[in-house]
């Protein structure tokens, strides 16, 4: 094995990437954009807020200086009111489950309209019904639990990042090698000292340097903005995100070790990528899901690296802590590399 061999391939390779401004100019901009976007909608509040409609209101502000509702109802910090200027407005954002709930404001007997199959319609229902008893006493002792709130975003941004790493590693490296080998270029690297091997390893070694720089930067550009929380060490948090990236890496070297077709990369890439989007918890957690989904998102890379990462970032875990989930993705990158490095051609 010849480093120097190696050190020409990786070089190559990121003068390409970084020659390449749409490519390059869209890893740093698309996560901004979803970032950026979960915090202007949601703002200090929580994703899981349930909306109140109430009319008859002027604008969607809604004032209660008239209205009948009971004042525990209407401070509740976690109903987000929306105003409207009729009911027939109201019910029709109301069917569609844009809102959770709705209210008429100036009702002397308190009217309401809730969907009987919507589940947060009827939590908000039990909340407007319980404002009316006075006597509290009956629910039981009310316990404070103590600790620091994670707000959603904080949630959200592991899943963000993986996300944008699962992509890039996935077609910034399955998709082109398999256009390198349809154009022929791996057939004239193969009439060079270069190993299959050697190349495989350059590879696999700029998207990694790739991956690590735009995760540097979409990070300090979005804590800028938002202040993300790190309750562990940052450097236990660095070795996760570098065994995430080289496990990711590896599932796109593996697929493109014997691709041919462009169209064939495009659609197995996608096969890959879109259950780990959706099965890895990048946008919401799998608590509730049957017991067989969550056994099979467990086998998932994507997810491996989301638990570590939200562990140690929300909860401050350890190297210790994570180091089942360390194990897996260590395991999982040298089994997909061998794996590779096997299979590999050079010819269509």
């Amino acid at each position: 094995m010849s480093w120097k061999r190696i050190w020409t391939m990786f070089k190559a390779r990121n003068y390409e990437f970084f020659r390449d401004k749409a490519a390059f100019g869209w890893n740093f901009l698309f996560p901004f954009l979803i970032i950026a976007g979960f915090g202007l909608v949601f703002g200090n509040r929580d994703f899981s807020d349930f909306k109140v409609g109430a009319f008859p209101a002027t604008t969607k502000l809604v004032s209660f200086a008239d209205s009948t509702l009971p004042e525990e109802f209407q401070t509740n910090k976690h109903l987000n009111f929306i105003g409207f200027a009729s009911l027939e407005k109201g019910l029709d954002e109301l069917r569609h489950h844009k809102i959770d709930f709705l209210v008429r404001l100036d009702s002397p007997t308190r009217q309401y309209w809730v969907l009987e199959t919507s589940p947060k319609g009827y939590l908000v229902e039990r909340i407007f019904l319980t404002t009316f008893i006075p006597d509290k006493a009956r629910y039981g002792e009310r316990v404070a639990v103590p600790g620091t709130e994670i707000r959603y975003i904080d949630w959200l941004f592991p899943g963000i990042l993986g996300m944008n790493m699962m992509f890039s590693a996935l077609w910034g490296v399955g998709f082109v090698i398999v256009r390198y080998r349809k154009n022929g270029v791996l057939k004239r690297l193969k009439a060079t000292p270069l190993t299959a091997f050697e190349y495989l390893t350059a590879q696999a070694m700029s998207r990694f340097f790739l991956l690590i720089f735009t995760l540097a930067i979409v990070w300090f550009g979005s804590d800028l903005l938002f202040s993300f929380r790190v309750a562990g060490s940052y450097l236990t948090l660095f070795f996760v995100f570098t065994l995430g990236s080289l496990s990711l890496t590896s599932v796109g070297i593996l697929l493109a070790s014997r691709g041919i077709s462009e169209e064939f990369a495009s659609g197995a890439l996608n096969f890959i990528s879109w259950p780990m989007m959706f099965l890895s918890e990048v946008w919401f957690s799998l608590e509730g899901a049957p017991q067989w989904i969550k056994n099979f998102s467990e086998i998932l890379p994507l997810t491996q690296l989301l638990h570590a990462a939200r562990r140690v970032m929300n909860d401050g875990a350890t190297l210790a802590d994570v180091s089942g989930e360390c194990l897996f993705l260590a395991v999982f990158t040298a089994g997909c590399l061998c794996l590779a490095a096997f299979l590999f051609s050079w010819n269509e």
